[in-house]
């Protein structure tokens, strides 16, 4: 008995520091996803480009390109974006992703050169699957947010 009644103390303060650890990790406010939509310059008529920047500001994500490129010698639509996400550092992005990740002959390239502010983008954008001649080209782009 004598233990249980020194640890009662104890407890209590555990029970009080975690109830006050709670109330203030729920009072803190959470930074919102930036959303970003752009427009292709030397595409063809309607390309466009959509990302997202994380709340901490250190990851484009959902990359999203919608419109034409030249698959095999022919002129297709379609709307596409890689799983994965780039670093951004300092305001810029740049890389490329291979899904699969392993890359391969006939894995997805997508490659991003951007620059970002709190309201506008610009930069780079190319996508292609090497050996299907699959092909973006470099495309020019500026995005607003939304």
């Amino acid at each position: 008995m004598i233990r249980i009644f020194s640890l009662l103390p104890a407890l209590a303060l555990l029970a009080c520091a975690d109830g006050a650890a709670e109330r203030n990790t729920d009072a803190a406010p959470t930074a919102p996803v930036k959303r970003y939509r752009g427009a292709i310059s030397n595409g063809m008529k309607g390309d466009s480009l959509f990302f997202e920047i994380s709340p901490d500001g250190r990851q484009l994500r959902n990359l999203t390109f919608k419109g034409y490129w030249r698959c095999s010698g022919r002129l297709e639509q379609t709307t596409v974006g890689p799983e994965g996400s780039f670093a951004v550092v300092g305001g810029k992005a740049k890389g490329h992703l291979a899904e699969p990740p392993g890359g391969g002959s006939t894995a997805w390239r997508f490659e991003i050169d951007a620059s970002i502010s709190r309201t506008t983008a610009a930069g780079t954008f190319r996508m292609n699957i090497n050996n299907l001649g699959c092909d973006t080209y470099l495309l020019k782009w500026t995005a607003t947010t939304y």
